[in-house]
């Protein structure tokens, strides 16, 4: 068999080689099908050697194997949710579906077919499951399954099963109702999908009424978009704002951030944790500038902001509670950036837990606590599970071993760098490879310095070049002398002089019925902070 290289051209390879090409590429994706049939028997048989094991050990049989999802997660370099997705529908295949399992097995069907057979056939009985798996995937339905697609599958699988059942569809669709739901999750560029789980009619109705509204607007002017507009009408109905002032909804905005980012326009991106417990993840540093002079121009939001010391780690102080404290816990949270800790595993933060136990001596601190999601937490109490702490280049890292013996480390993120005194004003570290401070630029011992006045003294900005302690926005004029800068006027809206200036400018007034944002109080947010001083 002759594979393409890199030096290979559209004339020097020959018909006969590109129809070789096509066989090789259908023979490698029914491995693929074989492969992950295996992996469906080998992670079966994993759980039931561990359920065996642990019920020789008088484990309660609710709580057998609920270490097995994390551990076929591990293996196969996903989330624990997905090892447990895969163990489940593995379970069913090995079990319940041996005729689709075998189209799996010699390639005939692909893995995510497979799935659709599971998951469209989970309401009925072992018995119908069993007739449905033989109709289609049997030595008699083997040919008309390999030209039929994945809707067509699906829709043949629905007609079987309501011939079978017709009573247990009904209560599928019965349950489907009462599982409606809202559920927000982070997007790209710091935006969020907000998703609405409701049953057709509803849904097809509230889009229907949005988008009829949207095209009555255009039609009387308005220059944004269909989908914009839906979308500010969706929030503004949703939180009972007035038309045009989709913008001003109160909200916190959890920054972690270094100082140099904030005030002195450096480069170095930032981490927002927003309402939604997995964060918006990385952002821009002049975006996040904008974001928070935004904000205090709307006055609509306030802003938390968590600092780093100059080794590039959170500040906190050990705890004598069993459990940890509001502070300690926000930066628990903020140290793992909204994520589990685990490996892996994409999953909110919901349980915040010892690394070492508290019942063997485990201390309620920074360093011994950790940020998990539920199924993570509960599955390293299982028998055999261990964790210790390590550190992996500075940061803080926890180390699992597993009941099989295999070990994984969970790093914490890299957090934004902070400003290092060095001789008598604030500089940049600079960012390296693993985002963290080393060699000449660590200061190991604390050096007396001044602190400089905010107002009259100049520190260099992310390019090196001597710049205001405060950096107002573009066209907007900076305080009296004298006065310590405030709100806005403090935020730098730059990125560094060899990038030139990024000018912010407030929400213009545009659309019907749009008027200045109303402020029931002063913006009033001083970013001084006393000498020696890390935290916000």
């Amino acid at each position: 068999m002759i594979l393409p290289g890199a030096s290979d051209t559209a004339s020097s390879v020959s018909r006969q080689v590109q129809s070789e090409w096509v066989d090789l590429l259908g023979e490698l994706e029914a491995v693929k099908n074989t492969v992950t049939a295996t992996q469906g028997r080998l992670v079966v048989a994993l759980e039931e050697a561990t359920k065996a094991d642990e019920a020789r050990q008088s484990i309660r049989a609710e709580r057998r194997g609920r270490g097995v999802p994390s551990q076929v997660g591990s293996a196969m370099q996903a989330s624990p949710h997905a090892g447990a997705v895969f163990l489940g529908t593995a379970r069913v295949w090995v079990t319940g579906m041996p005729h689709t399992f075998d189209a799996l097995r010699t390639g005939v069907l692909s893995a995510w077919r497979a799935t659709l057979m599971v998951r469209e056939t989970s309401h009925l009985s072992a018995e119908d499951r069993a007739r449905i798996d033989e109709e289609i995937c049997g030595p008699a339905g083997r040919a008309a399954l390999v030209r039929m697609g994945t809707k067509r599958l699906v829709a043949r699988v629905k007609e079987l099963a309501a011939q079978l059942d017709v009573h247990a569809c009904v209560k599928r669709n019965a349950k489907a109702v009462s599982e409606r739901c809202v559920s927000v999750r982070p997007a790209p560029d710091l935006m969020v999908y907000l998703t609405a789980l409701v049953p057709m009619r509803q849904g097809v109705q509230a889009y229907a009424q949005l988008k009829a509204h949207a095209d009555a607007t255009k039609a009387a002017g308005d220059e944004r978009g269909a989908g914009q507009i839906m979308a500010d009408t969706l929030i503004e109905r949703v939180t009972g704002r007035d038309p045009g002032h989709a913008d001003d909804v109160p909200v916190t905005i959890n920054l972690l951030v270094s100082d140099q980012t904030l005030l002195a326009g450096g480069d170095q991106p930032a981490v927002v944790l927003e309402g939604a417990a997995a964060g918006a993840g990385t952002v821009p540093g002049p975006l996040v500038r904008n974001l928070v002079a935004h904000g205090l121009d709307a006055d609509a939001a306030w802003l938390r902001a968590i600092y780093v010391d100059p080794r590039g780690r959170l500040l906190a102080t050990t705890s004598t509670s069993r459990f940890h404290p509001q502070g300690l816990a926000q930066l628990l949270r903020a140290r793992g950036q909204g994520i589990c800790g685990t490996s892996w595993c994409d999953a909110p933060i919901r349980h915040l837990d010892h690394v070492v136990p508290h019942a063997e001596g485990g201390a309620t601190s920074l360093v011994n606590g950790q940020g998990l999601c539920v199924r993570c937490n509960h599955a390293k109490q299982a028998p055999g599970w261990s964790q210790k702490v390590a550190e992996v280049d500075g940061r803080h890292a926890v180390e699992t071993t597993m009941p099989t013996g295999h070990t994984s480390v969970s790093v914490a993120p890299t957090p934004p760098v902070p400003v290092t005194p060095t001789a008598g004003v604030y500089a940049s570290t600079g960012s390296q490879s693993s985002g963290l401070v080393r060699g000449p630029d660590l200061v190991s011992e604390p050096v007396p310095v001044r602190e400089p006045d905010p107002v009259r003294d100049e520190v260099p900005d992310g390019a090196g070049q001597p710049a205001p302690a405060w950096t107002p926005a573009v066209g907007v004029s900076g305080p009296p002398p004298g006065r310590i800068p405030r709100s806005r006027y403090s935020i730098g809206c730059h990125t560094g002089r060899d990038r030139g200036a990024i000018a912010y400018r407030p929400p213009r007034n545009t659309g019907p019925g749009r008027r200045p944002p109303r402020h029931t109080r002063p913006a009033d947010l001083s970013w001084a902070h006393p000498p020696g001083a890390h935290t916000r």
